[in-house]
């Protein structure tokens, strides 16, 4: 056993930079903060170097891979938040399907679900510290690494998206197979989605007893569905994990962290998002920014949402895109980020500019008030 592994989710460094977690709750900043989806990547050359010739699922098993992952852009960038190196696949392992990460391919299930009655293969019931713990023990000892200088963020993804892969076996255009399902059996569908519903549950609160000090839902296939199946088959499940997260919480006295979902391409659900017990909502590229907060009324903080792509401009250009990415979005209740991650042919200078961009603009626009 690794040394590493009797570290304890207590008497944690104490947080200098908290600026990411006052403006997810709105509160009053000196400048808006700044992260980026996947920060930990593949752009980074030591990112390559640490993963080089190492099964993916094997790294995200091992605590100090997670941690040391982790930490990586936190020394290259001033970045104001950390989120744990790990895969939203890591969940329907925890059911008991097999999950490969296929080079070239990307992530695959070598036996999807296929009929409603492929679900008695899922384990009925996931004892979460037995088959997710490692990613415990990953936040917590990255909490320790991370010395206080910023919040961590846990994650998950969403019942819908984890359900569409868990069918369609791996990445797809359209997720047909998983849709033929919501349309096909529905009652099947939701009996997934419950199951999933409860595992992510227990895994939240889990990452926030382990040391995660806020939360990020990801429905990155939101954009698959038409308004009244993610009424139904999302937003619902979305809904149902920040309640529960939260009472939970509470009855456990840990820490009511903030909450963010990430419906990517669900700006037709923009006002139920911002209805949805999370405090932050975050927003993909196709969303403008003045418009995402009449829609939403001040009732959420906003997270994103300038176009991955941009980071392949000058960066004079990207300086002048986050300038207006500010200005639309205003400094209060805001965290800036991409519209999704990096990708992995990114210029390491270039998301440096970005990051520059966003706190220089954003502290002259405060000192303007």
């Amino acid at each position: 056993m690794n040394k590493d592994d009797y570290i304890l989710p207590k008497d944690f460094p104490e947080l200098k930079n908290d600026t990411f977690l006052r403006a997810a709750r709105g509160e009053e900043i000196e400048h808006v903060p700044v992260w980026c989806m996947r920060q930990a990547g593949r752009y980074l050359p030591e990112f390559r170097e640490s993963r080089a010739g190492k099964d993916f699922f094997e790294t995200c098993r091992s605590p100090e891979a997670c941690c040391e992952l982790t930490l990586q852009p936190l020394r290259r960038y001033p970045f104001d938040a950390a989120i744990i190196f790990s895969d939203i696949l890591v969940v329907p392992q925890a059911l008991g399907m097999e999950v490969q990460m296929v080079p070239g391919k990307g992530p695959t299930f070598p036996e999807p679900l296929k009929e409603p009655e492929d679900l008695q293969r899922l384990r009925p019931a996931v004892d979460v510290s037995a088959e997710l713990g490692y990613v415990f023990r990953a936040i917590t000892l990255t909490r320790h690494k991370l010395e206080g200088k910023v919040p961590l963020i846990g994650f998950t993804g969403a019942p819908w998206t984890l359900m569409a892969y868990m069918i369609d076996g791996g990445g797809s255009n359209t997720y047909s197979k998983a849709k033929r399902w919501l349309y096909r059996y529905p009652e099947a569908s939701h009996k997934l989605l419950k199951r999933l519903t409860d595992v992510i549950v227990d895994y939240l609160i889990g990452q926030v007893a382990a040391g995660a000090q806020a939360l990020q839902v990801f429905d990155s296939h939101a954009g698959c569905l038409g308004p009244v199946q993610f009424k139904e088959f999302s937003l619902t499940y979305l809904r149902d994990i920040a309640r529960r997260v939260k009472d939970k919480l509470k009855d456990s006295g840990l820490d009511n962290v903030p909450m963010i979902v990430f419906a990517k391409d669900g700006h037709y659900a923009l006002e139920d998002l911002s209805e949805s017990h999370y405090e932050v909502v975050g927003l993909d590229w196709t969303i403008d920014p003045r418009s995402s907060r009449e829609r939403t009324g001040g009732k959420v903080t906003l997270q994103g949402n300038m176009d991955p792509c941009a980071l392949y401009a000058s960066k004079e250009d990207i300086s002048e895109t986050v300038k207006k990415m500010l200005e639309g979005f205003g400094t209060r209740g805001y965290i800036a980020n991409l519209g999704h991650g990096l990708y992995p042919d990114m210029d390491p200078e270039n998301v440096g500019a970005f990051v520059n961009a966003v706190h220089t603009h954003s502290r002259q626009l405060l000192n303007l008030k």
